[in-house]
């Protein structure tokens, strides 16, 4: 791409970010008061990540926070999207805060402002206390509850600054990849914990949202990771099994959320696990269906799918992601360093998909993660020319402003990752950041894709 190519246009206000998570970039896993995750028990399980990776150290933010800000700075962007690691606030996921912890937050939040930053913070990026998770984690109720209470503590001390809060972070990751696929903490692999576990962390946002509420915060809303599932073939058992695939990876949260029901495919899609289920409780969907002020969309790529059988035919050890269906390749398009397909315009049709589908119910959206994992290499005078990283968000942010053209009502995007972090299961193998981290030296070095960031978010302020 030339760098006369132009940059795409966006309106008066909108919003240009970056977003991080507290586990894979702070690092003082067992300082100041803070306890045990999930991710840290995880992580340091054998044979879970990649090369042993831990987040113990990951990108030390936790210690560098004002030389983050100043590449936040630097960069230009109107808002930094971080989150707040929970074990710091409560290490046991319960009681009285830890004031250290909030501290640290505090201190995050005043330099930013100092920065011209506006803060946006998530409060679930994914890093439960081990100690819920020792009493069932999202499996049950009461830790739904005591992240509510969870988000009162922090709310009460940060709603005065922190203007823009985000409850969960990708729950399809948290109930999924956590308790069906085994891939992320706590690594179990279910059917009906699974499932529970989705609808936890459902009834969590709701408590949270009423504490948001209540603490008078400016803007509210969650983040879901919604996939673009399209069909290996034009066969009808393929189109049958893209359903199933919408169900639970889409339809599962913006149902309820968005609709106030839950998805009508779900027998379907689940069978036993899902008819057999007693989590859900009466006032559960009013209070699941809140209204929020926006929703976040994390997207990457889209997922091509197949009617399959289930892999596991006895439906008592079946796992709550054996849908019969199975994902394919994306023919004829670049992958990333993920293997993930490049296919811009399904971010469009996405988004598309959203407005027709919920119409005057759907709120605002903020992009809140988008960019690419790509082959970083150090050149020979220091620098990460990351020409398809820019290629990719260049792209992206193209079929962002179509789908805006198209009518759909989105004010701000966030790109994933401000830093090269801890990767979760696949450690520090991956880099998305747009500032290379070195994580012998820990030395921060903006790539290319900084630059060209930077150069757009200055052209937008034009």
């Amino acid at each position: 791409m030339s760098d006369s190519t132009p940059f795409p246009s966006f309106p008066s206000g909108f919003v240009f970010g970056a977003a991080t998570a507290s586990y894979q970039i702070e690092g003082a896993a067992d300082e100041d008061g803070r306890g045990p995750s999930i991710w840290d028990t995880y992580s340091h399980t054998p044979g879970r990540t990649d090369s042993g990776d831990t987040g113990d150290v990951a990108c030390d933010h936790y210690h560098r926070y004002p030389e983050d800000v100043a590449l936040l700075r630097g960069l230009g962007v109107d808002s930094y999207r971080f989150s707040i690691a929970w074990p710091r606030i409560q290490p046991t996921g319960q009681g009285p805060a830890n004031p250290k912890g909030l501290d640290f937050y505090s201190r995050l939040v005043d330099e930013l402002l100092e920065a011209g930053i506006e803060p946006a913070a998530t409060l679930y990026h994914w890093d439960l206390p081990q100690a819920l998770e020792d009493r069932g984690g999202w499996r049950v109720r009461e830790t739904a509850e005591r992240f509510g209470e969870y988000t009162a503590i922090v709310a009460e001390h940060l709603a005065d600054r922190v203007p823009r809060w985000i409850t969960l972070n990708e729950p399809w990751c948290s109930a999924f990849l956590g308790y069906s696929v085994g891939r992320h903490a706590p690594g179990a692999k279910e059917g009906t914990g699974a499932l529970a576990a989705a609808h936890h962390l459902l009834v969590g946002h709701g408590l949270a949202m009423k504490a948001l509420r209540a603490a008078g915060v400016r803007e509210a809303g969650i983040t879901l990771n919604l996939d673009r599932n399209v069909p290996a073939t034009d066969s009808a058992a393929d189109r049958a099994a893209v359903v199933r695939a919408d169900t639970q990876h889409n339809l599962v949260w913006t149902e309820p959320l968005l609709a106030g029901r839950y998805p009508s495919t779900d027998e379907d899609t689940w069978g036993e696990l899902i008819t057999r289920q007693d989590f859900r409780r009466d006032g559960d969907l009013e209070l699941i269906a809140q209204p929020m002020d926006f929703l976040g969309v994390n997207y990457y790529r889209p997922i091509v799918i197949a009617d399959a059988p289930h892999r596991e035919p006895d439906p008592a050890l079946r796992v709550a992601t054996d849908n019969r269906y199975a994902e394919g390749k994306y023919p004829g398009v670049r992958h990333t360093a993920m293997g993930w397909p490049v296919v811009p315009e399904t971010f469009t049709d996405l988004l598309t998909s959203l407005k027709e589908t919920y119409g005057d119910a759907l709120p605002p959206i903020h992009i809140t993660e988008n960019g690419s994992a790509e082959h970083d290499e150090v050149a020979a005078d220091g620098a990460v020319h990351d020409a398809d990283r820019v290629a990719y968000l260049h792209e992206h942010l193209t079929a962002l402003r179509a789908a805006m053209d198209a009518g759909v009502d989105v004010r701000g995007y966030y790109v994933w990752s401000l830093l090269d972090n801890f990767e979760w299961a696949l450690g520090y193998a991956k880099r998305f950041g747009i500032i290379r981290v070195d994580y012998d030296t820990l030395r921060r070095t903006p790539k290319d894709s900084y630059h060209w960031y930077r150069k757009l978010i200055a052209a937008h302020r034009v």
